[in-house]
């Protein structure tokens, strides 16, 4: 499912004193340990992942590193990146599903917000070969899927630069099982700001059922309008909570107003999952 616009043409973690900004914009509430341990890894590939250049794909080569990509065994989790001239490291959800067997993969892939000034826009303005510091392990405890592993209907949520780790959690299987029905509600201001768009067909084929949310579209989108948070309670009721399960990333207002939503209609608040 290739979403397209009409014929008009065509998350970052930070430790700052306490505060602490995710990839997906996220608020955390303590930033994650900072590495003991540093090594260097070559840029494979940098390209723009939106029409409209706000967000990059960014891959590393980590082919010299195989304890490194070992290290991730969870979507959901975080590599630290140590920047020239950053003052501080930042922590970005690996995008890439972590491996499924005793074969690792050669890179990781990352969904990175260009913002101007900011380390991210560095990340992304570097070119393939260009070096760039990373922790020796990946960190974070990622999605904790097993706690909602007897759940019947999983309600997924992004945002942004949150659809990351989700698109790591979908590809690692997430969902697949027959016997499990996933929705993933993903919003973005416009389609020239929604990334992945041309995996929204493996991913349908994978069991996802996709429902594209837009804050600012065009007048030709006949799809849902407004925030995520706002086309959920249009849309759907949780009916048995019991049998139910959620994945939230992405901005803390979102994030904030669908767990008092679901938890409101009866969902534990141990059956709904982050990446922090």
């Amino acid at each position: 499912m290739l979403l397209r616009s009409p014929p008009r043409r065509l998350h970052l973690l930070r430790p700052h004193h306490l505060r602490v900004l995710s990839n997906a914009a996220a608020a955390l509430a303590t930033p994650p340990p900072a590495p003991t341990e540093w090594t260097e890894a070559p840029v494979s590939a940098v390209r723009a992942a939106t029409p409209d250049a706000s967000l990059f794909h960014v891959s590393l080569d980590l082919s010299s590193h195989p304890s490194l990509l070992a290290s991730h065994l969870a979507a959901g989790q975080f590599l630290p990146f140590r920047l020239p001239s950053a003052p501080y490291p930042i922590f970005l959800a690996i995008s890439s599903p972590p491996p499924a067997s005793s074969a690792l993969p050669k890179s990781f892939d990352f969904l990175v917000k260009r913002l101007p000034g900011t380390p991210s826009a560095r990340l992304c303005d570097l070119c393939p070969g260009d070096l760039v510091g990373v922790g020796g392990s990946v960190v974070g405890r990622g999605f904790e899927v097993g706690r909602i592993s007897d759940a019947r209907e999983v309600l997924v949520f992004a945002t942004g630069s949150g659809i990351s780790p989700i698109r790591s959690l979908i590809e690692s299987g997430f969902g697949e099982n027959e016997n499990i029905d996933v929705s993933l509600f993903y919003g973005a201001r416009n389609l020239q700001r929604m990334a992945y768009q041309e995996r929204f067909d493996d991913w349908e084929s994978r069991g996802i059922k996709i429902v594209p949310v837009l804050s600012r579209p065009d007048d030709q989108w006949t799809g849902q309008r407004g925030y995520v948070q706002n086309a959920f309670s249009r849309t759907k009721k949780v009916v048995n909570p019991s049998s139910m399960g959620a994945i939230l990333c992405g901005h803390k207002q979102m994030s904030e107003e669908i767990t008092r939503a679901l938890v409101a209609d009866g969902m534990s608040i141990d059956k709904i999952l982050t990446n922090f």
